[in-house]
């Protein structure tokens, strides 16, 4: 299940998508994200949908792969799904007995969690697309050419932007390694597939030291060879290549734009 994670994964292609901008292709992310919540109507979403279809087709990633990276979060919508059901006060449409007590399903708690799910598929989808078509490289030359300004301020922006770069890109690795460690403790006896979640839990304990001190001493190697490598951040460093904004990156803009404004007309505008 966790090596399906495809989050902070990245697949080399020449599609349109892989060859924006990576600083613009990160604040189009962010507008993204904000847009998603902003939404509220069933027609902005019809939109929506067909928005985020299309990134899919463009990036040249293959709806199995994006469907094989949902999989391991289904129990995040399942959670949020029975929150939202059961904690949203409203009209009740369905009550369970549960010994002096009722808890309802409510007809806002249906409608707000059906909502959240939807968010949040579209969120990993979104988000996943922006790493599987950037390289970490890439990654971080345009988180840290976003933060440059803040450079006047004396904050380390190439730091920053190597921190972030290397937890994203250590999150499959890390799946990759929690997959490997269930499998060995699975052939001596482990069970992590029977009984209920809290038993399931528990079982998931004895992972917890392995994983830290997999993660602990990949980090130890990964400084070695930084520094093995004379690697020293801060404005001193140069690039082999550098990126430059495109006329195919203010295109990107302009359709992402104007994207946005029929998004927003669809919102304010249409009674649907």
């Amino acid at each position: 299940m966790f090596k399906n994670i495809i989050i902070g994964q990245y697949i080399p292609g020449s599609s349109p998508l892989h060859k924006i901008n990576p600083a613009v292709k990160i604040a189009l992310a962010f507008i993204y994200i904000i847009i998603l919540f902003f939404i509220k109507k069933p027609l902005s979403y019809a939109v929506f949908t067909v928005y985020v279809l299309s990134l899919v087709m463009i990036s040249g990633i293959s709806v199995k792969t994006i469907l094989r990276g949902i999989r391991p979060m289904l129990w995040i919508f399942v959670i949020t799904a029975l929150l939202n059901f059961f904690m949203t006060p409203g009209e009740a449409v369905w009550s369970i007995p549960v010994f002096k007590f009722s808890i309802s399903v409510t007809r806002e708690g249906l409608i707000f969690g059906t909502v959240m799910i939807i968010r949040l598929l579209f969120l990993i989808v979104g988000t996943s697309l922006l790493t599987l078509t950037t390289s970490p490289l890439l990654l971080t030359d345009g988180i840290e050419k976003l933060l440059t300004p803040l450079k006047k301020i004396k904050v380390p922006a190439h730091e920053i932007a190597m921190m972030m770069t290397i937890a994203i890109r250590f999150i499959p690795t890390l799946a990759e390694e929690t997959d490997k460690i269930m499998k060995a403790q699975t052939a001596r006896g482990a069970d992590f597939e029977t009984g209920n979640i809290i038993r399931r839990a528990k079982a998931m304990t004895p992972l917890l030291i392995p994983l830290f001190v997999s993660a602990f001493r990949r980090a130890d190697e990964l400084a070695t060879a930084m520094e093995a490598r004379c690697y020293n951040g801060g404005g001193s460093r140069t690039k082999m290549k550098e990126t430059r904004i495109t006329k195919s990156d203010i295109i990107t803009v302009i359709i992402f734009i104007t994207g946005c404004l029929l998004l927003i007309l669809t919102e304010f505008l249409v009674e649907i």
